[in-house]
């Protein structure tokens, strides 16, 4: 790797203590120095103007769910701007079996995702006859924005063997009809009934989509992500080293979705494959506490809109959550809880504050991180302020769904939604990502969507979203960057700072002086990692 000067940028380093500066020298792949160029130490390396560009840190995305999404890229995207409606989805799903499947095979499915009712010109729920009217004579399984519910057709359910007579699965529901017939709708780990029976991609399928996915991600400016879980067992960390060998560039720490994994006895994180300097490794484990608000499955503290007993619901054991607890002390391990509703950010939060830390003093690796944090109370954010557990929100969500988030929660109440400015003012370890493909929007993992939406505190539409809970754009930056690497637990990232690997992002305009209108405008024109350019426009 040669050692290089870059200068003449306009540097945003999210490092505190040296957070503006003009030019930095790269050493072997690490920042040698920063700060103003008058005052560079002497060096003959070669010189790389940045033409005055708007230079910062490479974005770390901690929490969403890369394979999900390079797989669901192959498939029906049920986002505007293709499909705004379900007869829009349902003209989607004719072309696919026409041009796809006409020539049908015994185990294959059409799939989808994304679908948002709030979205569908309709203003309606999908249900398995609407899928129906699309193909009958093949399963079809759309899954919601949120990944915590699928509808899938007739047929679908007949492979399933699930009928009026099927009972609701321990933490799902099997929506149902006025006359007791399924709906198609399954919701939490009801959507689980149907994976055994659907087509897996092959090895060397997920692999192509991953690489291809890795160079989108490389465009957005992101460096480093965390993979969260699949929707069905299976171990995404070879994947990961064979999409390495090929092209995949990024940083990823993996999480296992202890629901798959719990009961079996050769599941293993001991060893190298934990090493955090590795460019794969295994970051811990994962459970799903609640489901989200624009399905109405999140564990709410007071009840959904229009309902005086409508709360969502639970979704994981109090076995599950010891057996989780236990593994991660054992094996030194992060534990990550999604929890969107206040009652499950409760649970979460007091079950994880009778734990003392078990990193064994790792730097700036929480133990415990606690996923989405929709609308916590303020003992939670206090508790969660003193034991430092991380909370890995996503701001892209009001702003993406609030068609649902009015509709299930009402004005008022939304705004009170995400409540980052409290939470930092309370000190808590705090960080932005996407959950990507898990938001209704039609390039989930953009990241300047989701900044624009903590900035403005407004919808896509311009709904007020509660602008006192806004954050200004540097601190967006630093939650989004340095925040994001210390959530994630990513050695050496998130900071232009001696020491720290020389990864960033030079930009088409500088996001710390356009108006805040247009931060999802912005595009990236190169991307470092390392020193080594991986991207460029």
């Amino acid at each position: 790797m040669e050692n290089k000067i870059f200068e003449n940028g306009r540097i945003f380093t999210s490092d505190d203590e040296n957070l503006y500066a003009d030019s930095m020298i790269v050493e072997e792949e690490k920042i040698a120095w920063i700060g103003r160029r008058a005052e560079m130490p002497s060096c003959s390396y070669e010189r790389v103007d940045l033409n005055g560009a708007c230079v910062i840190p490479g974005l770390i995305d901690a929490h969403m769910h890369p394979v999900m999404l390079a797989d669901f890229s192959q498939q029906i995207s049920a986002l505007p701007p293709r499909v705004n409606s379900i007869a829009e989805l349902i003209e989607e799903i004719r072309r696919v079996r026409k041009e796809k499947f006409a020539d049908r095979q015994d185990g294959k499915w059409i799939e989808g995702w994304g679908y948002d009712e709030g979205k569908f010109a309709e203003q309606r729920a999908l249900t398995r006859y609407d899928l129906d009217e699309g193909c009958s004579d093949m399963p079809v399984c759309i899954i919601r924005t949120c990944g915590h519910i699928r509808c899938v057709n007739s047929k679908a359910l007949e492979i399933a063997g699930i009928d009026r007579n099927t009972p609701d699965p321990e933490g799902g529901e099997i929506e149902r009809d006025a006359d007791g017939e399924p709906t198609g709708v399954l919701k939490e780990n009801a959507r689980n009934l149907v994976t055994p029976f659907m087509p897996v991609p092959t090895r060397e399928e997920k692999v192509e989509n991953l690489i291809a996915l890795g160079q989108l991600l490389l465009s957005q400016g992101i460096v480093g992500v965390t993979d969260m879980g699949n929707l069905d067992k299976g171990d995404n960390y070879p994947l990961y080293e064979e999409a390495a060998k090929r092209g995949w560039e990024l940083k990823t720490g993996i999480y296992y979705m202890w629901d798959f994994f719990a009961e079996d006895k050769d599941f293993d994180l001991s060893g190298e494959k934990r090493d955090r300097d590795q460019q794969i490794f295994a970051a811990g484990l994962k459970l799903i506490g609640d489901g989200s608000v624009s399905g109405r499955t999140a564990w709410m503290s007071r009840p959904y809109l229009g309902r005086t007993e409508e709360y969502g619901l639970p979704v994981c054991s109090d076995e599950l959550v010891e057996s989780a607890v236990s593994f991660c002390k054992r094996k030194r391990c992060q534990l990550s809880v999604h929890a969107m509703g206040g009652k499950a950010i409760k649970r979460a939060v007091d079950r994880l504050c009778l734990e003392d830390d078990w990193m064994e003093g790792k730097e700036n690796v929480p133990y415990a991180r606690v996923e989405h944090i929709t609308d916590p109370s303020e003992e939670s954010i206090q508790k969660a302020a003193e034991k430092g557990i991380a909370f890995v929100t996503q701001p892209i969500f009001m702003y993406a769904e609030i068609e649902s988030y009015l509709k299930n929660l009402g004005k008022e109440w939304m705004k009170e939604c995400y409540p980052v400015k409290r939470m930092l003012d309370r000190k808590v370890q705090l960080c932005f990502s996407t959950d990507a493909p898990a938001t209704s929007w039609a390039v989930p993992s953009d990241p300047f969507p989701c900044i624009k939406a903590a900035v403005t505190r407004r919808a896509w539409d311009g709904t007020d979203c509660g602008r006192d809970q806004a954050v200004d754009i540097q601190t967006a930056v630093k939650l989004y960057t340095r925040e994001s690497a210390k959530a994630a637990g990513f050695p050496e990232m998130g900071q232009l700072k001696r020491g720290y690997r020389a990864d960033f992002v030079v930009l088409d305009r500088n996001i710390f002086e356009i108006p805040e209108e247009e931060i999802d405008k912005i595009k990236v024109q190169k991307v470092f990692i390392k020193g080594k350019r991986v991207y460029e426009i």
